[in-house]
Parts: C-alpha cells; structure tokens; sequence
C-alpha cells in the first residue's frame, strides 16, 4: 500500500530504490513479517530503467515463483529465454536430452513493463509503504551505525529511521556512497548500444549472442514482438564507431555471422548505450547497511545477469535478515550470513567476469569448453546451465567439464582427419 507523507516515520526496515531488487525484498520481508518503507527516487509509477538487457535469466525462476509473478509476466508477454550462440567454432545450441526435462528458463521482458509491475507489487503487498518522489539524501547514525535516512520528499525534506537501511539504488548508489562502503571499479574493455526493433525475425525465434572475440553482439526477443539487438564492440573502435552512430550500428549487426534482417525491421526507439561501463564490487553490508543488485555489485552488460541477480540478492537478504529486522534477533550477525552468501555465490562470476571484461581473447580452458559445447550436446547444455547462471564458475570449469570437453576435441579432431592410407605389403 502507498503510505501518506503525513504518516509515522518508523519502520523495521527503509530500501532506497523501488526497481526490481528493491521491490523484491520490501515483499520478501513483509512477507515475513517487516515493516517496510520502499523509497522510489521518481514519482512517475511507470518510471523504469532504460539501459539494460531486459532479461531474467534462469536462476531467477525461483525467486519470481515465490514473488507470485509468474502468471503476470506471462499475461504481459514475456518471453521464455531459450538462446544460442555463436562462436569461431559454429553455433552452440543448447537442446534438452531425449527423454529429459526441458532446459531451465526465465524471461526477456523489457523494463518498461517489469518495474511497475513489480513495484505495483510491492504496493500492494500488506507492510510496504511506497515513497514515490523521495531520494535519499543522508544517512542517520548513532554510535558508529546508521539506523535510518534523510530524504527529499515533496514536501520537504524527512527522516525515516529502521534498524535496517537497504541501498537497491543502483551502480551508483548513494546509499552506498554516503556510507563510506569501499567500491572496487574494473574497467571494461568494451563499449555497448542498444535498441529495439518491432518485425526482427530471429533463427528459432530465440535469443542470440555473438562471441567474436574481443567483439560481442546479442538479440534478445522481448514482449509485444520487440527485440532488444546490442553491439559490443572493443573499445579500440570506439573514435570511428562514434562518427556516425547510425550507420556503424546497422554496419556491425549486418557483418555478423547469420545475422538478422535488419534492415527490414522497424526501429522503435533511439540507439542509447554507454561509452564507459565499469565493472562495480561492494561489500554487500556495513553497519546497519545492506546492499543489493547493482549497488552490491554490477557485472558486465554482456552476460545480461543483473536482473537476476538483483532479484537472487533480494531473496538471500529477506532469508538472511528478516526475524531481526523485526527485531527478533541479532542484525548484524544476520547481515553477516547474508554477506557470506552474497559473496560465495557471486564472488566466482564476478572475478570471471572483471577478466574477460578486458576485451581479451578466450583463454585455452574457455576455447576447450567453448569448441566441445559447438559439436556435443552434453557440453551445450553445460554451457546452457552456466550462461543461466545456475552453476559457477568452478562448476563451468572444473576438472570433469575440461576432461569430457578434451574426448570431444579428440573425437572431433580425429573425424576431421582423413584415413591414412594402409601401408601395402613388401612385393
């Protein structure tokens, strides 16, 4: 429900930013009995981001189940995010085996529909009170730990004290920024634009992603038969890139191998994107502080992860914090368990991550796993479930992976090579 301005000034706990992580926590944690005051620096209800990849991946399924929205995303025509992708070696297409489950999925949605979707949620959802137009501007603190916030309202300025304060506010988060909390930045090699087209048909109708070494591409189709195509292309070629937006734009996407038609769809939107992206890692908590999604940590806007994990980090914040959010128990050891499982889980992705980020070419484990999963089916789904993010790292790469990836190389190789002629016997 939206509160008042004119209400009590109190809660359990106060999250600044009402996008997707900060939406799903004010409903994990009201669920679980928290009073919640969720601050939305805008007070347009449809407000949303717009520079993102617009999908859920895989790992997130659980938390929207629980969340109760996915009947919703199907009614507002989310796309389930099957994909290939294409490598020197050929496409990897990721199939189910015979006779098994179907591959794990979640969702292309564009973010004009999701964040007031979720954020209506939110609303809606008994113990949360919307702030819409309030923007943090300052942090309470007593005896070395914050228990609340000044925000500019709309009517003037106000504080709201919590035992907990959660920063949900993006990359640049001034929750994270007025608490002093260390940011690490890593540069990125790349530089990215987007834009969306109506009338792109894609092979299969699925998602797409280009691996061109250091270059990268994606198409992703989305709700209401929009596809949301992205060019990342090495920084080394930014200067001529950017003498003319457009026509580099349409000339990269039309150089791409089986590349969509572009040229015969409708472009619905401006060519937005970003010149200089860094990789962002946080500590996820401090003193009375917690910090999730972007704040927390932003990866690399290749991989399309930051949905999803803005939405994992909501859940394993609510399991970790919500009885002593109440007040039913020691906050900061709560906040620690959450840290330990912010960091175990999202430690291995972000490192992978920060270091192909450099634009660099793949390394011989990735060029291995990369070339089986073109030719094997077991491999392709491997990758699958990696590029979902419901393994790691040292899942996606660990000795068993690396060893069934070599007997396909082997096989590959030796059926590439043609028979040797037998050697004829001594006349």
């Amino acid at each position: 429900m939206t509160n008042p301005e004119s209400a009590g000034d109190d809660y359990d706990v106060v999250i600044s930013g009402a996008g997707p992580a900060g939406s799903a926590a004010a409903i994990l944690l009201a669920r679980r009995g928290v009073r919640v005051a969720l601050l939305e620096r805008r007070s347009d209800p449809g407000a949303y981001k717009v520079l993102c990849t617009h999908s859920l991946t895989a790992n997130a399924y659980p938390v929207l189940d629980e969340l109760g929205l996915v009947p919703a995303l199907e009614e507002a025509g989310a796309v389930r995010n099957a994909a290939r992708w294409y490598t020197r070696w050929g496409w990897i297409e990721p199939r189910a085996a015979p006779g098994g489950p179907e591959l794990p999925y979640a969702y292309n949605i564009r973010r004009s529909v999701l964040d007031p979707l979720i954020r209506s949620h939110a609303a809606r959802t008994p113990g949360v009170d919307l702030l819409p137009g309030h923007r943090v501007t300052g942090l309470i603190r007593e005896a070395g730990r914050t228990v609340g916030v000044r925000a500019a309202a709309p009517r003037g300025e106000r504080e709201i004290r919590a035992r907990l304060v959660v920063g949900a506010d993006g990359k640049d988060s001034a929750v994270a920024g007025l608490a002093e909390v260390p940011t690490r930045l890593h540069e990125n090699g790349r530089f990215g634009y987007l834009a969306h087209f109506r009338g792109l048909p894609l092979h299969g109708g699925i998602g797409q992603a280009w691996f061109l070494e250091p270059d990268m591409a994606y198409a992703f189709p989305n709700d209401d038969g929009v596809t949301v195509l992205a060019v990342l292309p090495d920084k080394k070629r930014l200067p001529a890139f950017r003498e003319d937006l457009e026509g580099s734009f349409f000339d990269f996407v039309r150089a791409l191998p089986d590349a969509p038609p572009i040229d015969s769809a409708e472009r619905i939107s401006k060519i937005i994107g970003t010149v200089d992206y860094p990789l962002v890692t946080r500590d996820p908590t401090a003193p009375g502080i917690a910090l999730i999604g972007d704040a927390a940590l932003t990866g690399d806007p290749l991989w399309g992860v930051g949905c999803g994990w803005a939405l994992e980090s909501a859940h394993w914040l609510a399991r970790a914090v919500a009885p002593a959010a109440a007040g039913r128990g020691d906050l900061d050891r709560s906040l620690a368990a959450y840290a330990r499982t912010h960091r175990r889980r999202l430690r291995g992705h972000q490192s992978l991550a920060v270091d192909f980020a450099r634009a660099r070419p793949f390394n011989p484990a990735e060029r291995l796993v990369f070339s089986a999963a073109a030719r094997d089916e077991a491999m392709a789904r491997h990758m699958y479930l990696f590029a979902s993010r419901l393994i790691g790292p040292s899942r996606f790469l660990n000795p068993v992976a690396l060893t069934r990836a070599a007997v396909v190389d082997i096989r590959h190789r030796r059926a590439s090579t043609p028979t040797a002629h037998r050697a004829q016997p001594d006349s």
